[in-house]
């Protein structure tokens, strides 16, 4: 989360706006770890990045990660 945040410069503050979670909330899962909130407000983080163009990397062997969405070209 922190590092989709740092890739579209959005403060913790944005991502709470854009989400509508509570900044408290959110630094206790950047802190502590998704388990550490409840499954309703992991997924509205998650299309919130999602729909600011965040594509979330399963881990491969070199561990998860974030990039851009490639945008298709017209």
């Amino acid at each position: 989360m922190r590092a989709a945040r740092a890739l579209l410069k959005w403060s913790i503050a944005d991502l709470a706006e854009r989400s509508g979670v509570s900044v408290p909330t959110i630094q206790r899962m950047e802190s502590r770890g998704t388990g550490s909130s409840t499954a309703v407000n992991v997924d509205v983080i998650r299309r919130a990045l999602e729909t600011a163009g965040i594509e979330f990397i399963a881990e491969n062997g070199g561990g998860a990660g974030v990039r851009f969405k490639e945008r298709a070209e017209e």
